[in-house]
């Protein structure tokens, strides 16, 4: 219908298709992702050294800064600190924990660059940028991102 013929034209007249937005296609973890997967099962984190030196984590396969291929992947620690922060007061359905908590980006020990996940606190008041975190690990790990339950503040959450 051409735009002058819209006028006064009903609008259960006009076309509609429904949109599903989808991807479908698995994606293969490779050899970087998939040791990183792989470690996470056996309650290990690793990180990948890039080309300057720096031990980046969560490891990726390509340096950031020149994009040359990475390989030596390095063991890094299981607790670290909190570089940035944010409160989630009012938890919604998917998130990691059903309790309010933190967002943060946590540096652990022997890595140059940090990671998302969440933080079990009993308030905002109790965490800040440097507090000291430590991992909790899922009871039964598959190999995914989310056998990192959480992160507590160093000493377990109250």
């Amino acid at each position: 219908m051409a735009a002058d013929e819209m006028d006064g034209a009903d609008s259960s007249e006009l076309l509609r298709a429904p949109l599903v937005i989808e991807y479908p296609f698995n994606r293969t973890t490779g050899p970087v992702v998939g040791a990183f997967v792989t470690a996470l099962r056996n309650r290990t984190v690793l990180g990948i050294r890039d080309t300057s030196g720096r031990v980046v984590c969560p490891p990726v396969e390509y340096d950031p800064r020149t994009g040359a291929p990475l390989e030596e992947l390095v063991e890094v620690g299981d607790a670290g600190e909190i570089t940035s922060w944010s409160w989630v007061p009012e938890v919604r359905e998917g998130q990691p924990l059903q309790t309010p908590h933190a967002l943060a980006l946590i540096r652990l020990d022997g890595a140059d660059t940090s990671l998302l996940h969440v933080v079990d606190a009993p308030g905002p008041d109790s965490v800040a940028t440097g507090a000291r975190v430590r991992i909790r690990w899922a009871d039964e790990p598959t190999g995914a991102i989310t056998d990192i339950e959480c992160f507590e503040l160093d000493g377990g959450a109250s």
